[in-house]
């Protein structure tokens, strides 16, 4: 590798400032691209990669603007730019991306701690020095037979960008883009690879159908016909409160009351609640407290779990024994008559309960009424993944209904599945990646209406938060980032960022990636089809590459009007 070969000089620093230097070029002719040794070299152009001399480091750049001193524009022709012994003197601006040692050449650094001095000696960049700057990208000297795989390649001079599959992933990755721009086969290009060149799994959230045949080394499950339920018993409380949406003064207390009943009512063994039990219900009315109180702390942990481990067919009618008086009477040790007051306050969350037990659409994913199939558990079909052979296993959401948040609260459940798993050790020794397509579909949404209100569904902002120490990573696909919650966001440490248009988009981006400038910014307008820039925590510097199409393409093409007969 020589960087500094007089052959490739194509002009003189003029201006250092913190921020960025200027390049003068003595003669037009050096802004052209040329041939040296069999290899193409960009010159002046905007975009391409430059090297600047220094004392002791030289300086990786790119060039990000270009003009003439302002009294050689009136001057301008097409005759005169284009003369050997031009008058002209251009000047492009250099945005300095890592230094390196003159001496160890092969090796960058992130940090510009070094500037050129005025006068310093401008080269173009060869393919060579490009592709071995980025073949080492992430890479740590602890790390042995790291996986990497070529991603595609740098717009600017085609050189090949092999990257590491950890830097690429082990702090999480968003793929962000307009529509058309190339995030499904960018979100394709990474299944191949991780699924031909590690032995790790991954999960596909599949939101529209389109990942059905990209790969061979796959299983697929169609959610929302009915043959896989994620079943209510594996929800959290707080998940039952996103679908029955209690109101917080009376009925949030009520369906607490009658969870905890029917939970007691399916431990009580031995007739320890005789007196209360009736055909597994808790019948509390005018009955003594103490059997319940003793036994519910004898029970507490299982009892207040969080988990719905209980009858949900029954848990309207626990509803209305639950509204009952404190006191019969004067009588503090017994439960008083029924509160007809409390059982019409809790009518419209007896409705909800329900409804849950009779729509179909809940049924299908969270076997809320029981019927004659005998559906397969999509958490034991998670499980299974992770034993088996198959590297990916494909979740499609396209059966599943937008009614009633169900894909939300669905997709929320399921991460929280996976981060519990994670927090028990299950990722620590093989980690597992979770892709999620059309990520602004599901993610930390808020579910309320004027008598609800309850935290967002947050699982996966937990994940991207807590679970890369765990070996659980993230990789989510959405075409507006400003919907994307700002904290799962900046948890990102890799981007890859396809056409934005959208100023709210791009200011989503320039908070969130730490390593993104206004500089880098300003190319996400025009990029072409399947173009992105690539931008990380384990990069020294964005690149702007073209994603190599994946083997096996999505079913993404957007459908053409046709001609009139």
């Amino acid at each position: 590798m020589k960087p500094f070969d007089h052959n490739k000089f194509i002009g003189y620093i003029c201006e250092v400032t913190p921020q960025y230097v200027r390049i003068q070029f003595p003669s037009t002719k050096l802004l052209h691209s040329f041939y040296y040794e069999g290899h193409l070299y960009q010159g002046g152009s905007v975009g391409g990669f430059v090297i600047v001399e220094g004392l002791n480091y030289g300086f990786l750049g790119r060039l990000i603007e270009m003009n003439l001193p302002q009294g050689e524009k009136i001057e301008i022709t097409e005759k005169n730019i284009k003369e050997t012994n031009s008058n002209f003197h251009p000047i492009g601006k250099i945005e300095l991306l890592a230094v390196f040692n003159i001496y160890k050449p092969e090796k960058i650094e992130k940090t510009i701690s070094h500037y050129p001095s005025i006068g310093s000696k401008v080269y173009a960049c060869s393919d060579e020095q490009i592709s071995c700057y980025i073949s080492k990208f992430g890479l740590k000297q602890s790390e042995i037979n790291t996986p990497c795989a070529t991603i595609g390649t740098l717009t600017s001079n085609e050189a090949v960008c092999d990257i590491s599959l950890n830097s690429l992933f082990g702090r999480h990755c968003a793929i962000l883009g307009t529509t058309g721009g190339g995030k499904s086969w960018t979100v394709a290009s990474l299944l191949e690879m991780v699924s031909l060149k590690t032995s790790n799994k991954c999960i596909l959230i599949d939101a529209t159908g389109e990942y059905s045949e990209i790969s061979e080394n796959m299983n697929s499950i169609k959610l929302g016909t009915g043959e896989y339920i994620f079943d209510y018993k594996n929800l959290t409380i707080d998940e039952l409160y996103y679908l029955l949406r209690p109101s917080s003064k009376t009925q949030v207390p009520k369906l607490m009351d009658a969870i905890r009943s029917l939970k007691m009512a399916k431990l009580a063994q031995n007739n320890e609640l005789a007196d209360i039990y009736e055909n597994g219900y808790l019948v509390k009315a005018t009955k003594t407290k103490r059997p319940y109180e003793a036994f519910y702390f004898r029970n507490i942990s299982k009892i207040e779990d969080k988990n719905c481990d209980f009858d949900f067919s029954k848990l309207a009618a626990q509803i209305t024994n639950e509204c009952v008086w404190d006191s019969f009477g004067l009588d503090t040790n017994k439960w008083g008559k029924r509160n007809e007051t409390d059982v019409s306050n809790c009518v419209s969350l007896i409705s909800r309960v329900n409804n849950l037990m009779c729509t179909d659409e809940y049924n299908k994913i969270f076997a809320f009424k029981k019927g004659e199939e005998n559906p397969q558990s999509l958490i034991e079909a998670i499980e299974a993944h992770f034993n088996g052979n198959k590297s990916i296993l494909r979740l499609d959401f396209s059966g599943v209904s937008f009614d009633y948040q169900v894909r939300e609260i669905l997709v929320n459940a399921i991460g929280k599945y996976l981060l519990n798993l994670s927090r028990m050790g299950k990722f620590k020794s093989s980690p597992s990646i979770v892709f999620i397509d059309e990520a602004h579909q599901f993610l930390n949404k808020d579910i309320k209406d004027e008598y609800f209100v309850t935290k967002p569904l947050d699982s996966f902002e937990q994940i991207s938060k807590e679970a890369r120490k765990y070996g659980l990573f993230l990789c989510i696909a959405t075409q507006m980032p400003r919907d994307i919650p700002l904290g799962t966001l900046s948890q990102m440490g890799t981007f890859i960022v396809h056409r934005l248009i959208n100023e709210q988009d791009k200011k989503a981006v320039e908070s969130a990636a730490s390593s993104a400038n206004k500089n880098i910014l300003s190319f996400l307008p025009i990029l072409g089809e399947g173009e992105a820039i690539l931008i990380g925590v384990d990069f020294p510097m964005p690149l702007t590459i073209k994603i190599k199409a994946p083997q096996k393409r999505p079913d993404s093409q957007t459908p053409h009007l046709s001609n009139a007969n």
